[in-house]
């Protein structure tokens, strides 16, 4: 259990592939997984989700505890996310590395459609197949560590068999359990700012109510900050202009230190690695998807005997 935050960089991490260099990183080996010839056509693979092999889903099933992981809207949140498993997994007193299943296909975002409406049904529709198919292939919970993917986690959690880590959940219990100061000693309440990316403001909400239920204040971008520092990150991004995109980063950080919340959560999958490992404002910064990846891997072991994972 988290004890009170002296150093916010507890809810940090260093992964191998962190900062300036770590999106090339990444790129680079999602490129060499690319330029590999499909192994199977859609309907092989739909197939597969409905009839796991048995050869290794009987392996599944004999390992209670292995978790099922939904792979995000992008290639790269996937990879981050598997990179911070592994980092946290290492860190349990006995070093365990919990076993794991992935189903990943962002192909479907990638489909021209111009009915939206249409086109989020599929989306949906596609992770309810996902968890379905890691239910089937014997995992004991699943994790869904995507941003985006989390708009539609109320359909696809629904009626699951499994616990079904909420990423919002995770935040706001370990927030809790850190028992926080006020930054202003008159203050009662502790302000925790949300920076969510410009095409999802649902998730801040989404926030929002975790963290109220949680007691904590939750203080989202206002409006300036949106449209003069969030937008034009996205954009910059788009450009692959990363050292402008990293300073528009900084000061939507900044403006909401300065309207006097504790923390930051970098709710889009685009902020993380953003900025570079060695920067003072990740001090102030939480990444979502750690404190999921630490959920996950607490209910892994748990069952074993109790688990410290040092932060």
């Amino acid at each position: 259990m988290l004890e009170t935050i002296s150093s916010v960089q507890k809810f940090n991490y260093s992964p191998i592939h962190r900062g300036i260099n770590a999106y090339k990183k990444r790129a680079d080996l999602i490129t060499k997984v690319k330029t590999k010839p499909p192994s199977s056509s859609p309907s092989v693979l739909q197939s597969r989700c409905k009839s796991p092999d048995s050869s290794w889903l009987m392996m599944a099933h004999q390992q209670e505890n292995t978790i099922g992981i939904i792979g995000g809207l992008s290639a790269m949140a996937t990879l981050t996310f598997l990179e911070k498993l592994e980092f946290w997994s290492s860190r349990n007193a006995e070093k365990h590395h919990v076993p794991f299943i992935v189903c990943s296909d962002p192909a479907i975002i990638r489909k021209n459609n111009n009915n939206i409406g249409l086109q989020q049904q599929m989306i949906a529709e596609n992770l309810l197949q996902k968890r379905l198919f890691l239910e089937e292939s014997g995992a004991g919970c699943i994790v869904m560590p995507c941003h985006m993917s989390h708009l539609w986690y109320p359909h696809v959690s629904r009626g699951c068999s499994v616990p079904f880590l909420d990423v919002s959940e995770c935040v706001a219990r370990e927030l809790k359990e850190a028992n926080l100061k006020p930054v202003e000693g008159g203050r009662s309440n502790v302000r925790i700012g949300v920076l969510a990316a410009a095409d999802s403001p649902l998730l801040a909400t989404f926030y929002h109510q975790k963290l109220h239920s949680q007691g904590l204040e939750c203080i989202l971008a206002d409006k300036p900050t949106r449209e003069h520092m969030v937008i034009p990150m996205m954009e910059a991004l788009k450009q692959k202009d990363m050292e402008g995109a990293r300073n528009l980063l900084r000061i939507a950080v900044q403006v909401l230190l300065v309207r006097g919340v504790n923390l930051v959560i970098l709710a889009a999958d685009e902020f993380q690695g953003l900025l570079p490992c060695d920067d003072p404002l990740l001090n102030k910064c939480i990444d979502p998807m750690d404190a999921l990846a630490r959920s996950a891997i607490k209910w892994a072991l748990h069952k074993s005997k109790p688990i410290i994972i040092e932060q």
